[in-house]
């Protein structure tokens, strides 16, 4: 895991609390319920994660002074968690977009962007088991930096796009590799049910001050397999979030699956190649993030 910070980061997530679903954020040495932050802020709640900047200025001022929230911490390991995103109204992810993973799969540089689409019915939780669909034996991994989209954005310039983002969290862009290639679109490869892992919180954008500069890693029952930064990606996040406002509007709670680095199944010798099978564990680690895993099943 990577060292803690000296500055506690302001993640927000969903939580299941004594079998109720509660907006939490995360302290240093637990979870708080949003609604604590709120009272003592005395602002009524969006019955959303997506909180305004001021909102989040003022929680992560006092998440600095434990004292005053100190009796309402509740150990993350009595939780369950939901996505932090539950239904996102559009789920892009972005194919070959690190310079090492094309070279790795014999794959061109593209000119510009790849998208693709995955539905909410790929949407996952930490935690969660995923399911392994009879359908496919070529399962794969894709440790991912996630951009959650906080404001409407069309026509954005590449500097201004970082104003539009609300925050940023962890993915798995799990595939199926013999869907994806059957015919000329990724589509079927992609969404199957459980295929988009998220979480388990979204930092928020103040906290992550350069996400083109983020160490990830992705474990497969303690094993690494990707170890790479953000920085190895071929077009950024500001300029993704720019290419795709140009076509269409991105909408508060949008996701953007920014790309995989190297290490990936896919982009192993055939001889080498040993997809997901039943009861592996993906762990994937973000700088300044956190930890997203699951169990195939």
């Amino acid at each position: 895991m990577f060292g803690k910070n000296s500055v506690i980061n302001m993640k927000i997530g969903i939580v299941s609390i004594n079998k109720k679903r509660t907006i939490a954020v995360k302290a240093d040495s637990g979870i708080v319920p949003l609604e604590v932050f709120l009272d003592m802020l005395k602002i009524d709640s969006p019955g959303s994660v997506l909180l305004d900047d001021e909102t989040v200025s003022e929680i992560n001022a006092i998440l600095q002074k434990k004292e005053l929230y100190k009796d309402f911490i509740i150990e993350e390991d009595s939780v369950n968690y939901y996505p932090p995103i539950e239904k996102p109204g559009k789920i892009i992810g972005i194919g070959i977009n690190y310079r090492k993973h094309a070279a790795e799969t014999g794959m061109a540089i593209p000119k510009e962007p790849i998208l693709f689409s995955k539905f909410n019915n790929a949407i996952a939780a930490n935690g969660q088991e995923i399911r392994i669909p009879n359908v496919t034996k070529e399962l794969d991994y894709e440790g991912e930096l996630a951009i959650v989209i906080g404001k409407s954005a069309r026509n954005v310039e590449k500097d201004e796009a970082f104003a539009y983002v609300f925050g940023y969290t962890i993915a798995n862009d799990v595939t199926a590799r013999d869907l994806q290639f059957m015919t000329g679109q990724w589509l079927l490869g992609k969404t199957l049910d459980g295929f988009a892992p998220i979480g388990p919180y979204i930092t928020t954008r103040s906290d992550i001050p350069n996400p083109n500069n983020l160490t990830i890693k992705t474990y497969v029952n303690g094993e690494i397999r990707q170890d790479s930064n953000t920085s190895d990606m071929i077009f950024k996040c500001d300029e993704l979030i720019s290419y795709i406002s140009n076509f269409f509007t991105l909408e508060p709670g949008d996701i953007i699956l920014t790309g995989t680095p190297s290490g990936v199944i896919y982009g192993m010798p055939k001889d080498k190649q040993v997809w997901l099978k039943h009861n592996d564990e993906v762990r994937i680690e973000i700088e300044n993030i956190g930890t997203l895993a699951n169990k195939f099943q």
